[in-house]
């Protein structure tokens, strides 16, 4: 199986996740919009809630890209289909939270879906 699309899809996904992480770190209050949930207080304390979903998406960027550099490509997939548990989660979470479903569907759901299908193809399923 080719797997050149899958790997580009894959370092998307890690370079996108590092970008909106780095940015949730820079200026959090701009972010949460893009999240699907309201910003619950424009403190200290909620940034600093924020910036940790930052941390968690550069790390998340960074292990796929890691394993890009270190791996084959079934440990990619691998990866890719555990950490789009993530995105089901936050999917989750802004629906069962009353945010924005269409930011839950499009910017979550999405996410999910493409670190799945890229996942299969790169473990072989398809």
């Amino acid at each position: 199986m080719h797997t050149t699309i899958p790997l580009s899809v894959a370092a998307l996904l890690g370079v996108g996740i590092i970008i909106i992480g780095s940015l949730y770190i820079a200026s959090p209050e701009k972010m949460t919009g893009s999240f699907g949930l309201k910003l619950p207080s424009p403190d200290a304390e909620t940034r600093a809630w924020l910036r940790l979903k930052g941390i968690r998406d550069i790390v998340s960027g960074l292990l796929v890209l890691t394993l890009m550099l270190t791996t084959g490509p079934r440990t990619v997939g691998i990866a890719l289909l555990v950490e789009s548990l993530t995105a089901f989660g936050d999917m989750s979470n802004v629906l069962g939270s009353g945010g924005s479903k269409q930011a839950a569907l499009s910017i979550h759901g999405m996410t999910f879906a493409v670190m799945v299908i890229a996942g299969l193809f790169l473990i072989n399923i398809f």
